[in-house]
Order: C-alpha cells, then sequence, then structure tokens
C-alpha cells in the first residue's frame, strides 16, 4: 500500500475524486502546493466534472487553467459508500484514461475514518460502519492496539461495541442503537494521514465489492399444455 506523500512523490500533481456520500468532493493535490478542494451535495454525474472543472481553473497559470492532460495520477475512492456515485466516479477515471493513459489509486472510506478516529482521538476498539442493505452493514474494527481488521459484512444483530457512521452516508438498514456520527472530510483528514498507508493501485477502477454477483442460469423450454387440454 501507499502513503499519500509517497504518491506525490511520485506523481506531483493528483486529482482525488470521491463520490461516497452524498457530499461529492474532489481535490487537487500538487507537490509543493497547498491542496485545493471543491465539494458540492449534488448527483455525482454532474457534481464530478463541474467541480474538477472548477478546479483546474483555480490552478490556472497565465497560459489558462490546468488542463487534465498534466494530471499524473488519479486517487478515488472505491468504497463502502454509495455504489451509483462510485461506479460514476470508476467510468469518468476509464475515460480519463482513454484519452491519456495514467496511473489511478483507490482507497477505502471507512479505513480512512477508521486511522482518522484512531490518530487524531486516539480511539480504540470500536468499528466504522456504511450500510450494506438488507439489514447488513459493512465494518472496519480497530483494536486495543490501533490495528484495522478488513473489512467485513455484519448483520444489525451482531453489530457491538461502540460504532461509527461517517455523515453524508445514506443508509436503509435499521440504525443500530447509539451511533456516533463522525466527520467525513478529506480535505482535513488526508492531511492527517500523509503517512498512513491507505492506497492501492486501481488499474481498472470500479466499486469494491465483497463478493462478485452470481447469476443463475436460465435454459429455455417449451410450453405444453397439460395433459386433456390440448
Amino acid at each position: 500500500m501507499f502513503t499519500l506523500r509517497a504518491l506525490l512523490d511520485r506523481h506531483p500533481t493528483i486529482l482525488l475524486i470521491d463520490s461516497a456520500s452524498s457530499r461529492i468532493q474532489v481535490g487537487l493535490l500538487r507537490l509543493g502546493h497547498d491542496p485545493l478542494w471543491e465539494t458540492a451535495a449534488e448527483e455525482a454525474g454532474t457534481a464530478l466534472f463541474s467541480l474538477t472543472e472548477k478546479l483546474l481553473a483555480r490552478a490556472a497559470s497565465p497560459l489558462g487553467p490546468l488542463p487534465l492532460s498534466a494530471i499524473e495520477a488519479f486517487l478515488f475512492c472505491d468504497g463502502p459508500g454509495s455504489v451509483l456515485g462510485i461506479r460514476t466516479a470508476a467510468v469518468a477515471l476509464r475515460t480519463w484514461h482513454s484519452l491519456h493513459p495514467r496511473p489511478s489509486y483507490a482507497y477505502t472510506s471507512l479505513a480512512l475514518v477508521a486511522h482518522t478516529l484512531a490518530l487524531t482521538e486516539n480511539l480504540r476498539d470500536f468499528s466504522v460502519i456504511s450500510d450494506a442493505r438488507r439489514e447488513t452493514w459493512h465494518r472496519v474494527t480497530v483494536d486495543s492496539s490501533g490495528a484495522l481488521s478488513p473489512l467485513h459484512r455484519t448483520p444489525t444483530a451482531e453489530l457491538i461495541g461502540p460504532l461509527m457512521l461517517p455523515e453524508c452516508f445514506r443508509h436503509w438498514s435499521t440504525l443500530p442503537q447509539s451511533v456516533r456520527t463522525v466527520p467525513y472530510d478529506l480535505a482535513s483528514q488526508l492531511l492527517a494521514l500523509a503517512g498512513t498507508p491507505l492506497f492501492i493501485e486501481a488499474p481498472e477502477p470500479d466499486a469494491f465489492l465483497h463478493e462478485e454477483p452470481s447469476y443463475q442460469t436460465w435454459t429455455a423450454k417449451i410450453h405444453r399444455a397439460p395433459a386433456g387440454q390440448a
């Protein structure tokens, strides 16, 4: 896994897009420059492009806005979160990659929040959750030593201990009791986690899935009338 600091050393101009929540976040991260951020509570298919355009304009030189071709790598959240939003981001990245190939790296929303709480609040023995539908929840747990668990899928009835839900993450399952809503603010959280390994290479950006969909094979059969009704 890579840290943000290592990725900026490798790719000095990076565009980050996050559509895991209902608050779309886009950041322009450049070595030697203050990061630029834009956010919007809009539909991902519109916000991702309008926010990117704003950021490139804000990074303008006397020659005009920073061109998209100047971006050397992309970072994106592959989940958990809004599957539609994340897949919209993935389609955008694949489109931009087809025009000008460059590396993409993915990070996990719940791990980012868990690392933030463990580092900035020194929290231990808690879980960060997001809705996985059908009365189940995606979950990352931080143990007493500060180590993070892999991503799990857990029924509502089996969630125990302090629970944290990132803000602006929609939910349809019954909300567990005593859930604390915590910030999901990349502008501040990534700054605190610049030296934390969060990112993996993602040459084919897509939404994270716990398991691939399975499909039942359908076999065509000729309909025949019941005996005696012919």
